[in-house]
């Protein structure tokens, strides 16, 4: 009877801890077989429960709950918890983040891109200050791939691509398309496959593994390879307010270290695991690759270094952002920083996720941060 009653005791006690354990709406925005579902939210999923001691776990909303487009009424409406909110998609409340998504076309590695943009928010006032007005908190960000053209027709060079419609994910996009003559079409990202089925768009400039995520495979017949930067402006683990401010400091803690690991293990898989097996589908698919030539090669990079200074003039007109130069320079200073740690350490994630703590999320004041 005593073994019993211990039994019956110890049951109970768990089961009023699992009872008490509090359950994070978490909302990726995308199709399970994107990275930001497949690793990036489900590894939040993961590793909550391990880093709060059972404290927290996550469930994860579907796309048809909440969507890219709708993930900042998700997260002020309670609906989520912690959305992929995407700043470009809110350049007038969130102008100091998406200056950073401006400098787009400058991303290459994708480890380096995602670690210089948290490190840039997190250090950055401004950029804290329009978080909380829009009732959120970041845990970090993460990059695809290099961009490329994925389309059905053959592109090689500079001539090829005039008149072309190219779905666009933001301005610094639309600015390159535009330069090139061809007709940037500003559509969200799960629209790609029925604008490009129903001929509304002729292709995409976006990460090779759209064409998984997306089930573009079945439509694209072309990839060329040019200098197109990378989507790193994210804020892959954007939390509500008020969640934050209901947890304890141990949970808000807990939630950052189990972010901070999944944002590197997402980055990996979005910017280099999974390109790769796109690339075998697409092979397979019989979709042709091309490399730009030289000279549109060229002419990518010059623009790319050139747009720089845009973003920078664009941020000064338009939300009087009298220091967008200096802000600018910082950015680039830290891309330059964690491209050297990055070689460093290879490309392994939870050695970037090691450092990304140690250099960034160490010196974070939970007693105060995004309150």
């Amino acid at each position: 009877m005593k073994l019993a009653t211990t039994t019956s005791a110890i049951a109970l006690v768990l089961a009023a801890g699992a009872a008490d354990a509090r359950e994070l709406r978490g909302a990726p925005g995308t199709p399970p077989a994107h990275p930001a579902h497949s690793h990036l939210y489900s590894g939040l999923a993961e590793y909550l429960p391990g880093e709060s001691d059972g404290a927290l776990s996550a469930t994860i909303l579907g796309p048809e709950v909440v969507g890219l487009g709708q993930m900042r009424d998700a997260l002020q409406s309670g609906l989520a918890d912690v959305g992929n909110l995407l700043p470009l998609y809110y350049p007038a409340e969130l102008p100091n983040m998406a200056l950073a998504g401006e400098l787009a076309l400058s991303g290459t590695n994708p480890h380096a891109m995602g670690a210089a943009i948290t490190e840039y928010i997190v250090t950055c006032d401004t950029c804290q200050e329009e978080m909380a007005e829009l009732g959120v908190v970041f845990l970090g960000a993460g990059s695809s791939d290099p961009y490329v053209l994925i389309t059905n027709e053959p592109v090689e060079s500079a001539a090829d691509i005039e008149g072309l419609r190219l779905r666009s994910g933001g301005a610094p996009f639309s600015r390159w398309a535009e330069h090139f003559d061809a007709v940037p079409v500003s559509i969200g990202v799960g629209e790609a496959f029925e604008a490009m089925s129903q001929g509304t768009i002729d292709g995409t400039m976006a990460s090779i593994g759209d064409l998984l995520s997306f089930r573009l495979v079945e439509l694209a017949t072309h990839v060329t390879r040019v200098p197109l930067g990378a989507y790193f402006a994210t804020s892959n683990f954007t939390t509500s307010a008020q969640t934050w401010a209901e947890m304890s400091e141990e949970e808000r803690g807990a939630l950052m270290r189990a972010a901070n690991r999944a944002n590197a293990d997402f980055t990996r898989r979005w910017g280099y695991d999974f390109p790769q097996e796109a690339i075998e589908a697409a092979e397979e698919a019989g979709i042709e690759f091309t490399d730009a030539d030289d000279a549109f090669v060229a002419a990518s990079e010059e623009f790319a270094e050139a747009d720089q200074s845009t973003a920078a003039e664009l941020s000064r007109e338009r939300y009087d952002m009298d220091d967008a130069e200096e802000r600018v320079a910082y950015f680039l200073e830290l891309v330059e920083k964690w491209e050297a740690i990055n070689a460093e350490i290879g490309d392994d994630p939870e050695a970037m996720a090691e450092a990304t703590h140690d250099e960034i999320w160490s010196e974070v004041d939970l007693s105060s941060y995004g309150l």
